[in-house]
């Protein structure tokens, strides 16, 4: 069943934010502010809310993406952890459960240390713990080396929505897991340039994210500082459905070993994407988000 959905504009530093909820819209509600990942938007949350009936989702557009793209001013972990912080101000958000995909679980881990009386529990997916990278690359060096084609796509334009799709049917994540859903998502990723469309998400806050989580000490600072019961998922396929995907075993051998109150589960048969967009994944992400609920008492 597909969960009630409706968009509003929150007021952050320069500009407003888009936010999507799914879900029962009242006060009292369970809540789950989710994050998404790079150069992803709110909606990539879809199937997830679908497994949720009863639970509202509470999803932004980070800045530089979706709706979100026209902001003005930096970016980095920090900005959008602060941006989450207007978010559960402006929706008056009881403190509770935040989840975050890919980058949205560095984000996750900054904004509990940043603003930590705002939550109280993590579920970080398939992010959130620092990534194995080679030292000494140029910011665009990174970029390539961590997202490949995923960023290549946000210098290319296109004709129409049927030629973005295509290039997507041929990636090699969703072979076995094109929905409806995820034709929806891709949709809303195109805003028009010109005579032409090209995806919403900017290459300079990507490149800017990009750096900071890899290069800068928000993250490792905040981890280093973790307060907030927190739980990783990882999955054994990365963007391209390769192995060994984002954390190798040995490095994430390695980080749960520096931040041991880190609770770690690995999920098997899943990917980077599909661990949060194929039904599967979707309904494994919803069955945790049930149990870090009930833990809230």
């Amino acid at each position: 069943m597909t969960a009630s959905y409706r968009t509003v504009d929150v007021p952050v530093r320069g500009g407003d934010l888009r936010v999507g909820i799914w879900g029962d819209d009242t006060p009292d509600a369970p809540t789950v502010v989710a994050v998404h990942g790079v150069t992803a938007s709110h909606l990539a949350w879809q199937l997830v809310a679908d497994a949720l009936p009863g639970v509202r989702i509470v999803a932004p557009d980070l800045r530089g993406r979706g709706r979100s793209n026209e902001l003005t001013g930096p970016a980095g972990m920090a900005a959008h952890a602060d941006d989450l912080a207007a978010v559960v101000a402006h929706l008056d958000i009881p403190a509770g459960l935040v989840v975050g995909h890919s980058m949205g679980g560095f984000v996750a881990v900054a904004f509990a240390h940043r603003h930590p009386h705002l939550l109280s529990r993590l579920l970080l997916v398939d992010g959130g713990l620092p990534l194995s990278t080679p030292p000494g690359l140029s910011g665009d060096q990174l970029v390539a080396a961590i997202l490949g084609p995923t960023a290549e796509r946000l210098s290319m334009r296109f004709p129409d929505l049927d030629a973005y799709l295509a290039l997507w049917r041929a990636h090699p994540a969703f072979a076995a897991d094109w929905t409806a859903e995820l034709e929806a998502y891709l949709a809303y990723d195109l805003v028009p340039d010109g005579a032409r469309l090209r995806p919403a998400t900017s290459y300079r806050t990507t490149l800017e994210d990009t750096v900071d989580l890899n290069t800068g000490s928000t993250v490792t600072d905040a981890l280093g500082a973790l307060a907030h019961p927190t739980r990783l998922v990882t999955v054994p396929r990365g963007l391209r459905n390769e192995e060994p995907g984002l954390y190798a075993p040995d490095h994430l051998a390695r980080l749960l070993g520096t931040y041991p109150a880190v609770r770690h589960e690995r999920w098997e048969g899943l990917n980077h994407y599909t661990v949060v967009m194929s039904e599967p994944g979707a309904g494994r992400v919803a069955t945790a988000v049930r149990e870090e609920l009930s833990a809230l008492g």
